[in-house]
């Protein structure tokens, strides 16, 4: 069989696939395109540094693994849900649930 290469993605800290020279993790752009539903342009918007191509190299990326990175979201979402039972109703997560993002 052969290698794929992705000319834009490279493994990160712990074999996180990430897009090279950013320390942007695909999964941040594959959330942003599946769970957010943000287009090319969109995404473009959001993350003003990468390139078209970058973007592009990652949704293919995701097309060819994604069983692997669903899996990754998955264990980050459980990792999300065991600090939030930990932390129950805490002061300190009232006002993070309060606190509105950053433009």
């Amino acid at each position: 069989m052969a290698t794929v290469d992705y000319p834009h993605i490279s493994r990160g800290p712990d074999d996180v696939p990430v897009l090279t020279g950013t320390g942007t993790k695909v999964v941040e752009i594959v959330l942003a395109h599946v769970a957010q539903g943000a287009d090319v342009d969109e995404i473009l918007r959001h993350y003003p540094y990468l390139t078209l191509g970058q973007i592009h190299s990652v949704l293919v990326y995701y097309c060819d693994h994604q069983q692997e990175v669903d899996e990754d979201i998955a264990r980050r979402l459980h990792k999300v849900d065991e600090i939030h039972s930990r932390l129950g109703n805490s002061q300190m997560l009232r006002r993070l649930k309060t606190r509105k993002p950053p433009p």
